[in-house]
């Protein structure tokens, strides 16, 4: 759960109000054996989950169950390019990473260098470093640099966890990036369930309520909102 802007990064009522160990809205015993006892995760995957939970703004990492879906995603498709655009401390680009094949590359698309040294740090022990390339600047400039080398369809897969009012501008952009048959997952298209609830107004509430609707019409993709998580909305570029 990324909740920045692109020029900084501020806590929502969610990171402040649910507790750290809560990734979802499953009960918190249910979502506890998701993540214990029917999720494989490696010991460093473990660590760098547990060292984020004590940083500022914990809330935004991603579960465990989270990082294993987008892992088997990244296989399913065979991906060998991926982005990733709202990185924190690592984890879901450590899941992908570790997910994709010894040529694979992933980019990182983040704004903040004191989270992401962290993320360095454990992509350097697992031995990823050479196949993450992190670009520390507002994503919407390495976007329209992407756009400009490698260019169109350069790539697979793009997850993104991001300032939520920017999600419109970041599926366009990635929609021209993923080739056809590529695959974009976006994650808190639930939003702690805010975006059911009509009364909910706020500028990210109402951001993400629209992306759902809209991709859900969008002849130019296939898409499927999941339940995983905080909601991780998927979209396959036709």
């Amino acid at each position: 759960m990324r909740s920045s802007t692109v020029h900084n990064y501020r806590l929502t009522p969610f990171d402040r109000i649910i507790p750290m160990s809560l990734r979802s809205l499953l009960p918190e015993a249910v979502e506890n054996y998701v993540s214990a006892v029917a999720t494989r995760e490696t010991a460093l995957q473990k660590r760098l989950r547990e060292e984020t939970a004590t940083m500022p703004g914990a809330g935004m990492q991603i579960g465990a169950d989270e990082g294993a879906l987008l892992a088997l995603l990244v296989r399913l498709i065979g991906a060998q390019r991926a982005l990733e655009i709202g990185t924190y401390t690592g984890y879901s680009a450590l899941a992908v990473a570790m997910a994709l094949p010894a040529n694979g590359k992933l980019i990182c698309c983040d704004i903040n260098d004191e989270w992401t040294q962290v993320a360095r740090r454990y992509w350097r022990e697992a031995g990823l470093a050479d196949k993450v390339d992190l670009r520390v600047a507002p994503a919407a400039d390495t976007l329209g640099d992407l756009l400009r080398d490698p260019g169109q369809g350069s790539f697979d897969f793009a997850f993104i966890d991001a300032d939520k009012e920017g999600y419109d501008g970041y599926y366009e952009a990635c929609l021209k990036l993923v080739r056809t048959g590529g695959l974009m997952a976006f994650d808190n298209t639930l939003w702690s369930g805010r975006v059911a609830d009509p009364s909910q107004k706020d500028k990210d509430t109402v951001a993400l309520r629209t992306l759902n609707a809209k991709i859900r019409d969008d002849p130019r993709v296939d898409a499927c909102l999941l339940t995983v998580g905080d909601g991780v909305l998927l979209a396959r570029k036709r």
